[in-house]
């Protein structure tokens, strides 16, 4: 990360079991921050409450609730209608965002329209007092897009941006305000093109930073600037 000049990454919590590991790694260094959640597509896991995800998101440098959100990809033979607990345990975040006073990191495959739906149900619109946050690694279309920064929301990109199939995404890319965006590993996943296929990791994001500014026609620098200041802005930590 240093030698790639990547000054900070936020470590992303995905289960209440893993969560220690995850705070450890944010309070041994001071570059790292942690997210407290379950992802929605983990089964079989300690199911989160309120109260649990109060307490940890309390913790320090704890600055983000989540990954959480809504992920249809995998019914296996279940229907839209039997995923109620994730929309449960969604709605169960948003609560604690909320009381927190934190930010999201909202995760959403083949679900949008649930996706949108649920937060403006919890209130999420934008106005005073919600937690607001970021989609994370967006593949979604333009109109959710669109719709997610209606909200109040970041909207963050991975090396997907580089894959040669994603001209959708370099399209949406090319219509976020440089002042809504954030950029991202998905570590182990979703490495960067040239690096399509390996373990993905922290210093392959200035790849992502060198795509968006190509999109829009600007200076790297300038993107990374950006992007850094928007961190530090969504999840309140000091800038580097």
């Amino acid at each position: 990360m240093d030698q790639a000049r990547v000054t900070r990454a936020l470590c992303i919590c995905t289960t209440l079991e893993e969560f220690p590991q995850v705070h450890q790694l944010a309070l041994r260094y001071d570059n790292f921050w942690a997210s407290a959640g379950v992802h929605p597509d983990n089964e079989g896991v300690t199911e989160p409450d309120l109260d649990s995800l109060i307490r940890l998101g309390s913790l320090p440098k704890v600055v983000a609730i989540g990954e959480t959100g809504l992920d249809y990809y995998r019914l296996n033979g279940r229907s839209i209608a039997d995923m109620e607990w994730q929309r449960e345990r969604f709605r169960v975040h948003i609560r604690a965002a909320r009381r927190l006073g934190k930010p999201l990191v909202i995760h959403t495959r083949s679900a949008s329209s649930d996706t949108l739906a649920v937060l403006r149900e919890e209130g999420e619109d934008g106005s005073a007092g919600c937690a607001g946050g970021v989609f994370h690694c967006f593949t979604e279309s333009m109109e959710v897009a669109r719709a997610a920064l209606d909200m109040g929301f970041y909207i963050s990109f991975s090396g997907i941006i580089t894959f040669k199939t994603a001209q959708d995404l370099r399209d949406v890319a090319a219509m976020v305000p440089l002042d809504r965006m954030l950029i991202e590993t998905d570590s182990p996943y979703l490495a960067p093109v040239p690096f399509r296929g390996k373990t993905n990791n922290p210093s392959y994001v200035p790849y992502v930073a060198q795509q968006l500014a190509a999109v829009r026609g600007v200076d790297v620098a300038l993107i990374g600037k950006a992007t850094s200041d928007n961190f530090s802005r969504l999840f309140a930590v000091e800038n580097s």
